[in-house]
């Protein structure tokens, strides 16, 4: 393979591993502050502030509306929906379940997601994925696994809401993996920026409907001025730019090679948990980091017309 060839191939997928460090970043460091408040009215406060942020992007690129299919906006409204929605909540329902403290059920069945995202990208996109990338695939999430559970088997001792929690991380690993698929097709005709704010501005609309349904506005006089900060840094950090740079990135890259690239998170997330709460990884969680970090490099240097059959460009 060219070396050209190489770079084309390996700084997109960077990207889209940038964007997984920073939602670490985001559930690790940010989010916790927001646990007393409702899940609709969290989703929909970050959501707008996005939406408003990234208005000049969409006059900038309003010609560019005229080439959206209806399949196309069939597509963004299926990704502000499971992903901007529904997989966000759900998997915050699912660590409240097990009140926080007992995650691993849910972590390990939120590995599950590129299970979901790869099967539906040969699906949908018609992705034809080849021997080789199944084994860098499998072993990144091998890795992931090692990271959170080292050889051990998740613990399942959460009491009678383990069920519960299991089905809500199950319901967010689908929409997330099904939202990166979704992803890639809605940005078919038109550029990342306009892209991004589609996503945030369709997934305000929604969460706006659910928080009326649920009636929770009645909590926004308990967000604190720090809450409120926290808000404005999810914004301009972890909410806007890191979808920003995962648009840029996914544009060029299959969604099967993305949500490889995804699973930075769980790399990330370990590596943050020692620099906030001091917690070390062990020799066997090094190993797992090693796996991953090896397995999505592997699988975002490989050309891409060789790696996929039948490749959408």
């Amino acid at each position: 393979m060219l070396k050209s060839e190489l770079k084309n191939q390996f700084f997109p997928a960077t990207l889209v591993s940038l964007a997984a460090t920073l939602w670490a970043v985001d559930g690790i460091v940010l989010r916790p502050y927001l646990y007393n408040l409702p899940v609709p009215l969290v989703v929909f406060i970050e959501t707008t502030i996005v939406a408003l942020i990234l208005t000049p992007f969409f006059y900038k690129n309003f010609s560019s509306l005229r080439n959206i299919h209806y399949k196309d906006w069939i597509a963004f409204a299926g990704v502000a929906f499971f992903g901007g929605a529904l997989g966000t909540m759900a998997i915050t329902r699912a660590l409240f379940f097990v009140n926080y403290v007992n995650l691993s059920i849910v972590i390990f069945i939120q590995k599950l997601q590129p299970v979901f995202a790869i099967s539906l990208a040969a699906i949908i996109l018609k992705e034809k994925l080849t021997k080789e990338f199944i084994v860098w695939a499998s072993l990144a999430i091998i890795g992931a696994y090692i990271i959170t559970f080292g050889f051990n088997l998740p613990l399942m001792n959460t009491g009678d809401k383990t069920a519960i929690a299991a089905l809500f991380a199950l319901i967010a690993a689908f929409s997330f993996g099904f939202s990166t698929v979704l992803s890639k097709r809605a940005l078919r005709n038109i550029g990342f920026q306009l892209g991004t704010y589609l996503r945030f501005s369709i997934t305000a609309i929604i969460m706006l409907v659910m928080v009326l349904i649920t009636n929770d506005f009645n909590s926004f006089s308990k967000i604190s001025t720090n809450q409120f900060v926290v808000f404005l840094i999810i914004a301009f950090s972890t909410g806007g730019p890191a979808i920003f740079l995962y648009y840029y990135g996914l544009k060029k890259i299959s969604a099967s090679v993305a949500t490889i690239c995804e699973l930075a998170f769980p790399l990330s997330a370990v590596i943050l948990e020692y620099f906030v709460y001091d917690k070390i990884l062990s020799p066997v969680q090094w190993i797992g980091a090693i796996i991953l970090l090896f397995s999505i490099i592997k699988v975002s240097g490989i050309n891409i017309s060789s790696f996929f059959g039948n490749n959408e460009k």
